[in-house]
This record gives C-alpha cells, sequence and structure tokens, in this order.
C-alpha cells in the first residue's frame, strides 16, 4: 500500500505498524471483520489490540444492541423455568 507523504508523517507519531494498526481498527469499527481478525491483521495479540483501541479510540469492543439483545435471549433459555 502507499501512503501519502503526509500521512507517514502523522502515522511515524504513533507507534510501530500504526498503518495496518488503523486499517484493521476501521473495518473492525465499521463492522466489516471481528475483533480477532483485526487483531490479526494488526499484526497485534488479543489484549495488545485492545489495549491500543482503547488508547486511541477511547474504548475496546464494540458490542451492539442486536447482539446484546441475543446473549440476553441466549441466557433466558438457559435458565429453568420455575426456581
Amino acid at each position: 500500500m502507499i501512503l501519502q507523504n503526509k500521512f507517514d508523517e502523522i502515522l511515524d507519531s504513533l507507534g510501530n505498524n500504526a498503518a495496518d494498526f488503523f486499517m484493521a481498527a476501521s473495518l473492525y469499527h465499521a463492522q466489516k471483520i471481528s475483533f480477532a481478525t483485526a487483531a490479526s491483521l494488526a499484526n497485534l495479540s488479543f489484549d495488545a489490540f485492545l489495549v491500543r483501541l482503547e488508547e486511541h479510540f477511547g474504548r475496546g469492543f464494540i458490542i451492539d444492541d442486536a447482539t446484546v439483545l441475543e446473549d440476553i435471549a441466549t441466557v433466558d433459555a438457559m435458565l429453568p423455568t420455575s426456581l
């Protein structure tokens, strides 16, 4: 990938493999790839990718409402019907 020189100037101050990290983070934020795939594309461990997301974006995981509702339904289905 060829970047404009202006990008190089900005990315140099943001750490190793900044271009790979921000490309992977952008795809993850756009919900085009999973967290694990983004971490792999950024050539970072799961934990290191999470730390860098929190550092640059103020949060790590992105969980949409549909996922939360699905998880709640799954837990409800697993609970016994009578206590």
